[in-house]
């Protein structure tokens, strides 16, 4: 991606419709055949009638074919005319909706990368999937067929009725006073489809969020045997579709018999009116007979037009939600001069990259969640000398995780400052600090892939001996030893072939491999077996060495290897120190560690 597309992901796009703006412009030349050969279609299809009046008047009414030959080259010159743009329109529209539903997908996935935590914490899966995926190729199709056919059929019907005036004005008035009425009930009907087309979409929303938790939930269903539950709420989500989907079904099994109807009532008009008039000596039989094909003719593009006008509509809050997606504010982001000196996410500058020795400190911070009514952080200093590993313990929401979400600028404070090197977070960019950042969580994710994949992800480059040697280091050659196609083995859905262990160990070597000056482990040694504990602790003793290191952890053994502890309560430090330091303080410490001891 090009700087400048860099810079225009991370301000925002244009509101609204605007954000079709970028991608229209590079397809004008498409666009520009597109409405030319719909332009050539709806006139030859406008047309078509005079031809039924020219063969009426001349070749029937004289009983003659003089002249048949050169009439049916012009035919045959105007159907292969009308043929020819009807390919050319096909085939540009389809390339106009491949390309802008792509880059509409691509803008949004982009966006996303650069939103923050937080976002992510507020916004399911399913809602974000039916906005990239839906709702973009909802645009690029009202793009690149709605447009192009409602203006075939304003036309369309602008041709034939300018045809129909040059024929008989007085039979043109009477299907002119029709086409109100057919276009107003056409529209009606449209407008009760458009909102049960939306109940639908959103129920339909609610089955693929209902199927995305029972899928990445498997796991927790089972064991909570909650299997009957899940099943009888889908019940109730698909009987909620079927019931809209009747109800629409209904309404357009109604519309078709009725659009039938109008066109008889105007067929039927036509032949009256025409009738009398052609009794009375005052219309040829030639004429009356183009009428009753345009009778017949014109009511199908007032539907689809009304249909389109409709869709158009409906389509717009499409529009207005992934424009909401491509400007969702950035509540962390890098200020123009940063991004001008380091790069942005896409485009980083790492020449200028100044290195990372790894001193992290927190001055008199203040921090609540969004939404949150308390500071889960307060006044809190915390200064981490570079090289120095600190081990966080205290009972589950005492600030533990924010801390560490703070110092890998997940989450910015709302007062006071964090500051990597003695320098604010906000005067260097996101990428330069998270590319010194070595993160093993509780439950590491892993992308689909090999073992050797998901390693390499710390360093793209890396070489086939470079992963060996970083997954020895943190002890995932283990993992893979144990395996029949070693680092080749494929690790599944999130990592999900593999024990919650083995993907710390797969995940600690991937952190290995970035050669971070500061690690960050939370809660990485919880929820193991002994064995595994054993190899994660002594990839643990190898890796940190030399670095900063904020540990999170409950495991005894990791705790006593800190060099300072802290014991965090409410938002603040309520005791430092080493391990034995604080034993021998007997405070919070030592009932906790021997708490711990007794389970």
């Amino acid at each position: 991606m090009s700087a400048a597309a860099t810079r225009a992901s991370e301000a925002g796009s244009p509101q609204g419709w605007g954000i079709l703006k970028p991608h229209i412009g590079k397809l004008k030349k498409h666009i520009a055949i597109v409405i030319t050969a719909m332009l050539v279609s709806s006139v030859a299809e406008a047309a078509y009638p005079l031809f039924t009046r020219y063969a009426v008047r001349e070749f029937i009414e004289k009983e003659t074919t003089e002249g048949i030959a050169a009439y049916v080259m012009v035919c045959a010159a105007v159907i292969i005319a009308g043929g020819a743009a009807s390919v050319l329109w096909t085939l540009h529209s389809i390339t106009v909706e491949m390309r802008v539903g792509p880059a509409l997908k691509r803008d949004c996935f982009a966006r996303l990368q650069t939103l923050p935590v937080q976002y992510y914490a507020s916004n399911s899966v399913g809602y974000l999937l039916a906005r990239v995926m839906s709702d973009t190729d909802r645009i690029s199709g009202s793009i690149a067929w709605g447009v192009s056919g409602m203006l075939f059929s304003v036309c369309y019907v602008a041709g034939a009725i300018a045809f129909m005036f040059a024929l008989d004005a007085r039979l043109a008035l009477l299907l002119m006073a029709l086409l109100p009425v057919a276009a107003g009930v056409v529209w009606l009907f449209q407008r009760k489809i458009i909102v049960v087309n939306r109940r639908i979409r959103h129920v339909n929303s609610r089955i693929s969020g209902a199927y995305n938790d029972s899928i990445t939930g498997v796991k927790t269903s089972k064991s909570l045997v909650i299997e009957d539950k899940n099943s009888a709420e889908f019940e109730e989500i698909t009987a909620e579709m079927y019931r809209e989907s009747v109800r629409l079904a209904t309404l357009r099994a109604m519309l078709i018999p009725l659009v039938s109807f109008l066109g008889s009532l105007a067929v039927g008009a036509v032949l009256y009116r025409g009738g009398v008039l052609q009794r009375d000596g005052l219309l040829g039989f030639e004429v009356l007979s183009a009428f009753i094909s345009y009778a017949v003719g014109i009511i199908e593009p007032i539907m689809q037009l009304t249909r389109m006008i409709t869709d158009f509509v409906s389509v717009k809050a499409c529009v207005e939600r992934v424009s909401a997606l491509l400007n969702e504010p950035l509540t962390i982001s890098d200020t123009p001069e940063v991004t001008e000196k380091y790069g942005g996410i896409f485009d980083p500058r790492r020449d200028n990259w100044e290195p990372v020795e790894g001193r992290v400190t927190f001055e008199n911070v203040y921090f609540r969640y969004p939404g949150g009514d308390r500071y889960v952080l307060e006044d809190f200093s915390l200064d981490i000398p570079a090289g120095t590993t600190v081990a966080i313990v205290g009972e589950t929401g005492a600030g533990k995780s924010t801390i560490v979400n703070l110092a890998c600028r997940f989450y910015e404070p709302e007062r006071g400052r964090v500051l990597i090197d003695g320098r604010n977070c906000r005067e260097r960019s996101q990428l330069w600090l998270r590319s010194s950042l070595g993160c093993v969580l509780q439950d590491p994710h892993l992308f689909s892939g090999t073992i050797a994949d998901n390693i390499r992800y710390g360093k793209l480059d890396a070489t086939d001996r470079e992963v060996e040697r970083a997954a020895r280091l943190a002890s995932a050659d283990a993992v893979a030893a144990r395996l029949e196609n070693g680092y080749g083995t494929q690790v599944g859905e999130g990592g999900d072939m593999l024990s919650t262990g083995e993907k710390q160990l797969v995940s600690l070597a991937r952190a290995v491999l970035a050669d971070p000056a500061i690690f960050v482990l939370d809660e990485a040694t919880s929820s193991i077996d002994a064995e595994t504990e054993a190899l994660i602790q002594n990839a643990i003793s190898n890796i940190l060495r030399g670095r900063t290191s904020i540990v999170i952890a409950h495991r005894l053994s990791t705790i006593r290897r800190a060099d300072v502890i802290l014991v965090v309560d409410k938002g603040k430090i309520v005791e430092r120190g080493t391990h034995a330091e604080l034993m021998e303080l007997g405070g919070r410490y030592g009932r906790l560690y021997t708490s711990i001891l007794l389970k």
